[in-house]
């Protein structure tokens, strides 16, 4: 697991220095759920490819911009799905972006996941690694990743992320938004999973939504490599998460590669809202 994490850290200080000159156009191709795949998409999915392909404790892995599972090792114990840069569409704008892993043993169901790394490529890079507890490194002066703090949520937040189209949410969602907002929450939204998810985090509570909506009933957010990596640092963390109904983003069944769902991350108090609202079932 070590060697997987200092892969890791390679890998994020190689696809930062690619953010700084790389092309920011877009291929000619897209990806297995429809995107127009840009070029840093593919660079940084070629980067983590040839980085992991000498870890022999890695079998396999699963990206948004693989079609299918890549096949590394076959005697390996892991499988890595990742999304290799998470809100690369906003990085012309030079927001902040980020890259997600989740480490699975053996096969690849929600009970395997044992370890979630991500990155982000901000004004510092700085990276979460999850296996027990979710802890924070920063890259220093010397090109070493250096351990900053342990992270950890309040029972209840104060922030607001609520991501997709308006005009596609539900009644249901918007009641939760609202409330959210008549309690005095702060609305804190990007458009980048890994930057909107790490404010949340960092400074202690609040909730990210991204919704079931009229064009999206099955959510956007793909389970394997965005959703469930973040549902397990945010309930190490002693958060909580939900697709709405659900007691836990765990709960879900992986049955395709690219397998979407609605989610939720956040402080306790805002997941039980979430339930009051939306209906929890039995």
């Amino acid at each position: 697991m070590q060697e997987i994490f200092k892969t890791i850290e390679n890998i994020a200080i190689k696809i930062s220095d690619a953010l700084k000159y790389a092309d920011l156009g877009y291929t000619d191709h897209k990806n297995q759920t429809g995107d127009t795949q840009l070029k840093l998409d593919v660079l940084s999915d070629e980067i983590i490819t040839a980085e992991f392909k000498d870890v022999k404790s890695v079998k396999s892995l699963i990206s948004e911009e693989k079609t299918d599972e890549e096949l590394l090792n076959e005697d390996g114990e892991y499988i890595v799905a990742y999304d290799p840069l998470d809100g690369s569409s906003l990085v012309d704008v030079n927001f902040a972006v980020g890259s997600i892993f989740g480490i699975y043993k053996k096969s690849l169901s929600a009970k395997n996941l044992v370890a979630s790394v991500y990155t982000i490529y901000g004004p510092r890079l700085e990276m979460v690694v999850c296996k027990d507890s979710p802890k924070l490194y920063r890259l220093k002066r010397d090109g070493e990743f250096g351990f900053v703090r342990e992270l950890k949520l309040q029972e209840k937040g104060k922030l607001n992320a609520t991501g997709a189209t308006q005009k596609g949410w539900s009644d249901t969602h918007r009641k939760l938004v609202n409330t959210l907002f008549e309690r005095g929450y702060r609305l804190r939204y990007s458009g980048a999973m890994v930057s909107d998810l790490h404010q949340i985090l960092l400074k202690g509570g609040g909730l990210f939504s991204y919704p079931a909506t009229s064009d999206a009933p099955k959510g956007k957010l793909r389970v394997s490599f965005e959703v469930l990596p973040f549902a397990f640092i945010y309930e190490k963390a002693g958060g909580a998460t939900s697709d709405g109904f659900s007691n836990s983003l765990f709960d879900i069944e992986i049955k395709e590669l690219h397998q979407t769902t609605p989610c939720f991350f956040g402080s306790v108090d805002e997941i039980e809202t979430l339930h009051q609202i939306y209906g929890k079932k039995s």
